[in-house]
């Protein structure tokens, strides 16, 4: 039987390519689709949810949500990786629909309606969820797991020296999750970084005879110069996909229960994800934090699941 997921995303290109492979993937019954601001503000992301789904045509559309400005505003965005629309300046053409229900009032809905039947794979940052969690504080118990793509164990921030970006972008709603008492499994930038796609990439993806294909051929080459202009790299991490395989196949990742908050109000530690590794540890345990990866195991199946995506979605 499909799980059934919701995923929570802030379109970005490495979002897109996460539905990609979502959306298509018999493993699991993608129920809902919500935007969150983080990677672009939230109008462009709510936008961007729509394009993908469009241009993507599943058969089977999920429910979509409506990203809200967070109550922390816009400290950063990452459209100098993304492009300024997000999806690498692809410019997609989108018959955009009005009068959608907000991120929050969807996840809630779902959750209520199948109580402990369904994962939240959280692609952006928490604002979504602690949201709905403040909208419902009986909804934590009725998840069957929170996933999220954020924070750092040991690695260093991709966004201040400590922080990485979806924590950092809203740091009280990482610290709500986090402290929710929900099952809940953080994929770092330890993991997701150990994971890297070369130019090579390109030559493996489907050709543009398929929608999948041509999508993602519009999308990732923005995104590759980008990593050499900034970061002076000729690979790009898709942290998303990383966090989603981990969904599909959790004996590829090593993880360990660990004591974790996340700072709200640091000078210069704001969004840093933090661990009480104490020998008198005097925080309770209330996550998992994948610490390893096989990282051959994981690209080979993003490559695999684009194609397989491919073939289903068809021209």
């Amino acid at each position: 039987m499909a799980r059934k997921v919701i995923l929570d995303v802030d379109p970005g290109v490495d979002d897109a390519l996460a539905l990609c492979l979502a959306l298509f993937d018999p493993r699991l019954e993608v129920v809902a689709v919500t935007a969150v601001a983080g990677n672009v503000p939230a109008d462009q992301a709510t936008r961007n949810v729509q394009t993908i789904i469009e241009q993507l045509d599943p058969p089977r559309w999920p429910r979509l949500g409506r990203a809200l400005p967070s109550d922390v505003g816009e400290p950063a965005n990452a459209r100098h990786i993304h492009g300024a629309d997000g999806l690498g300046n692809a410019r997609f053409d989108v018959a955009e629909l009005h009068h959608l229900h907000s991120s929050e009032k969807v996840i809630a809905d779902a959750l209520r309606t199948d109580p402990g039947d369904i994962s939240l794979i959280c692609l952006g940052p928490l604002t979504n969820i602690a949201a709905a969690f403040r909208r419902d504080p009986a909804l934590p118990s009725m998840v069957d797991r929170v996933v999220f793509m954020g924070g750092t164990y040991l690695a260093p921030g991709n966004i201040t020296p400590v922080a990485e970006f979806n924590m950092y972008v809203d740091p009280p709603a990482a610290r709500a999750v986090v402290q929710s008492r929900t099952t809940k499994t953080m994929i770092p930038l330890d993991v997701t970084s150990k994971v890297s796609f070369t130019y090579d990439f390109l030559d493996q993806l489907p050709d543009d005879t398929s929608r999948v294909g041509r999508f993602l051929r519009r999308i990732l080459p923005f995104v590759y110069r980008a990593y050499r202009q900034h970061y002076g790299l000729e690979s790009i991490h898709l942290h998303d996909a990383v966090a989603l395989q981990y969904v599909l196949e959790p004996d590829w990742f090593l993880t360990e229960e660990m004591a974790a908050d996340v700072e709200v109000a640091g000078e210069l530690t704001t969004g840093a994800t933090l661990f009480d590794r104490r020998v008198n540890r005097q925080w309770r345990l209330n996550l998992e934090v994948a610490t390893r990866v096989d990282n051959a195991a994981v690209s080979q199946a993003i490559v695999r699941g684009i194609r397989q995506a491919a073939h289903a979605a068809g021209a």
